[in-house]
């Protein structure tokens, strides 16, 4: 017989097994999939992003779907702790920008391996190709006994980790399976939807795909309110237009807060703006386009601002301030040049909604944490039933901060499974 059980072999599910393995549990890892840490060896483009260094605070806030929860998994294992777990398995590591932290040969596969080798080091008992149909509880005393598999095998054992993920990117495995187990324990699941996605926009550039391909470095965009037209959420950063629409770490990151306005005032558009210079303000821009016209003033308009803004939003940008690309800087009204300007500080884009569930780095929603105690990890429903990963109703933006999260509550759920409550 096991001690625990954990089903998942994501971050969360691998991180779990280590950690309860550690702590001198037995350990059988069950995943549905023919290979581990599938989602691990896609993360950071193929390079692995194993955490954030950012301090406590920092990595909170870019945490927004229940960031505080985090407080307590980070006391028992935070960023600086994956650091210096991954360099005791051999991986050096180097940080990049924002904190990122990445291995110094580029390879996601390394940390995979490193993992598993660990994880075979400390006798886990590894079942893959393996599903589970149900969880088996004692309804009377509230307490889990083990795990009905697909092919009607049981296996018992007093300590169950649910490590399933949550329901973006299914060709790695993440395909819900968590929720319904969680729901049968009394688990309440908060509304699943797509976060760190590509956001989808109806403009008519958009459609004609006139800027697609552009990426735009260090500007700022926000979504705003559709019925006051205030700034709901704002990121810093770089993005790029798609043939449908917004991506790149800011629309990423932006795309959760597209989809809240859009159900909170039930409307089927959400206007964002883009700030091309957000270190300026109106003024200052001003009369620093009027100045570099000025200077050029035999060129023409389109030629003397090209370098000054990007090449391929001038033709937009001109037409929407009613300046005739020809005409050179004597014959433009200054009313014309404030509407210029008030287009590079709040370049309007109409978003629609985002890509599907299944498109996104990341699910918002999932097992209330509310009924998960944040120092174990563990139900408060169910004894001996555990949470950790993307199954929860956890998210952070992308750079290092899910990750952190699953391996996080990862370790939390193993030891405590592990180790009897002090």
């Amino acid at each position: 017989m096991t001690d625990v059980i954990v089903i998942g072999g994501g971050p969360a599910g691998l991180m779990a097994s280590v950690a309860a393995a550690e702590h001198g549990a037995k350990v059988t890892l069950i995943d549905k999939g023919n290979k581990l840490g599938r989602k691990l060896a896609i993360s950071g483009g193929g390079r692995c992003n194993v955490t954030n260094r950012a301090d406590t605070e920092t990595l909170i806030k870019h945490i927004p779907g229940n960031g505080r929860f985090m407080y307590s998994p980070f006391a028992v294992f935070n960023n600086e702790d994956i650091i210096t777990f991954f360099e005791g398995l051999g991986i050096q590591l180097k940080e990049e920008d924002n904190g990122r932290m990445f291995p110094v040969n580029d390879k996601a596969v390394e940390v995979v391996r490193a993992l598993l080798n660990r994880i075979r080091a400390l006798k886990v008992e590894i079942r893959t190709k393996t599903e589970v149909k149900d969880l088996i509880f004692n309804d009377k005393d509230k307490e889990v006994k083990g795990v009905e598999l697909a092919s009607g095998e049981v296996l018992h054992a007093g300590k169950v980790i649910i490590a399933a993920g949550g329901m973006s990117v299914p060709h790695t495995g993440s395909t819900g399976d968590g929720y319904p187990w969680a729901e049968k324990a009394g688990h309440r699941i908060t509304e699943l939807y797509p976060t760190e996605v590509p956001i989808t926009c109806s403009d008519s550039f958009i459609k004609k795909k006139d800027l697609q391909g552009l990426s735009l470095r260090n500007v700022r965009l926000s979504v705003l309110d559709p019925k006051k037209g205030k700034v709901i959420k704002e990121h810093e950063g770089d993005m790029i237009f798609t043939h449908f629409g917004i991506s790149g770490p800011i629309g990423l990151r932006c795309s959760q807060y597209v989809l809240k306005a859009k159900k909170k005032h039930r409307v089927n558009s959400i206007p964002l703006k883009i700030d091309l210079f957000p270190e300026e303000n109106e003024e200052q821009l001003f009369q620093r386009l009027t100045k570099l016209l000025k200077e050029q003033q035999k060129k023409a308009v389109k030629n003397a601002v090209s370098g000054f803004l990007p090449d391929r939003l001038i033709p937009l940008m001109l037409k929407s301030a009613d300046i005739d690309p020809l005409t050179v800087y004597s014959q433009i009204s200054a009313e014309k040049l404030r509407a210029l300007t008030a287009l590079m500080k709040a370049f309007p884009v109409t978003a629609t909604g985002t890509l599907s569930i299944e498109k996104a780095f990341v699910t918002g929603g999932g097992v209330s944490v509310k009924e998960v105690q944040p120092k174990r990890m563990e139900s408060k429903l169910v004894k001996g039933l555990f949470f950790c990963g993307e199954v929860l109703d956890l998210h952070g933006y992308t750079g290092g901060y899910n990750i952190t999260v699953a391996f996080s509550t990862g370790y939390t759920a193993g030891r405590a499974a592990a180790v009897e409550e002090e």
